[in-house]
């Protein structure tokens, strides 16, 4: 195991995106932060609060993806948090997904699914705390915390204090 961010980083990184979001928005005004379960969402909760402080409350809430996942038929499907949608809505807003790792781009195709059963947001951006590469969709990410290319035996594990008492992201695995 390699220990590649530690909690502090985790903390700047996220501080980063939130700045980068106000600017490239020119604001907060129409946004709405939607977390993805599971580390997803609570990264999104440490957004909206880092946002807060700059610029006033966000409203915010989770989007579970799990029925609109392609890999279903592999896996029976276990929600892992309720989808959840501020009472603004999503209707003409510009909403941040905001997710743990981007891999494949398989999750952010199924939120992007579930989003539209939803509404119509005006626009949708992303935001990861690491993008691992190997991509199987056309997805990328706007916000990224840290750019971390891997190889594909290697595994991205984030750790979050709220789930596993610790903040810290670290590859398992690889080649020996």
């Amino acid at each position: 195991m390699a220990a590649i961010l530690a909690g502090e980083d985790i903390a700047r990184a996220l501080k980063r995106i939130a700045h980068e979001i106000v600017e490239r928005n020119q604001g907060l005004s129409n946004i709405t932060v939607l977390g993805i379960p599971t580390r997803g969402a609570y990264l999104g909760r440490r957004l909206v609060d880092i946002l807060a402080q700059i610029e006033g409350p966000v409203p915010h809430g989770t989007l579970d993806v799990t029925l609109h996942r392609d890999d279903l038929r592999l896996r029976p499907p276990k929600p892992l948090l309720p989808t959840q949608i501020p009472s603004e809505g999503i209707e003409g807003r510009d909403v941040i997904l905001v997710d743990d790792v981007l891999f494949s781009g398989r999750t952010i195709r199924a939120a992007l699914d579930a989003l539209g059963d939803l509404g119509r947001p005006r626009s949708v951006q992303l935001a990861v705390l690491v993008d691992r590469g190997h991509r199987e969709l056309p997805i990328r990410a706007d916000y990224v915390g840290k750019n971390l290319p891997t190889s594909s035996s290697e595994s991205v594990r984030v750790m979050l204090r709220e789930i596993d008492q610790i903040d810290a992201v670290e590859i398992v695995g690889g080649e020996k």
